[in-house]
């Protein structure tokens, strides 16, 4: 980090910690030339994640366009809002600590099913049959037998 008053490239941290808002860190920080102290914030870069669609299209993830389906298999469900909100952060936080910003729908889909199936088997199963679009009922009934 360049110092601001001499631009000399070297410094050391003299105090460190959470900012405010909780999404940086907060570092006062000497410059070993002049002596001068300033302040730098340290944050995590975030990068877009890209969902790769069955047509081959690629969008930006959208959490409210999952969490609009996970409240749809979760209606009538002893599933909270905390519930979906904590399983949406989860499945980010994998993906951001996978360092892969773009995943195929397939897999998130996946990560989905297998959240959801130690959640609530009612709400996995709503939420398979959308997602897996099954044809027939032979399909279905095959997907609840592997769930039981």
């Amino acid at each position: 980090m360049k110092c601001p008053a001499c631009t000399h490239p070297e410094s050391k941290v003299v105090d460190s910690r959470d900012s405010e808002s909780q999404e940086a860190i907060r570092r006062r920080r000497e410059c070993l030339r002049c002596g001068e102290r300033f302040t730098t914030y340290e944050r995590r870069e975030e990068v877009p994640l890209m969902v790769t669609k069955r047509g081959g299209y690629v969008e930006a993830f959208d959490p409210e366009k999952l969490r609009r389906g996970l409240l749809v298999a979760a209606a009538k469900r002893p599933i909270s809002a905390e519930d979906i909100d904590y399983l949406i952060r989860d499945i980010r936080t994998s993906l951001a600590n996978s360092f892969n910003n773009e995943i195929s729908s397939v897999t998130l889909g996946d990560m989905v099913l297998l959240r959801l199936k130690n959640l609530d088997a009612v709400a996995y199963v709503r939420f398979a049959s959308v997602y897996k679009d099954f044809k027939s009922l032979e399909e279905f009934t095959s997907e609840l037998r592997e769930l039981s």
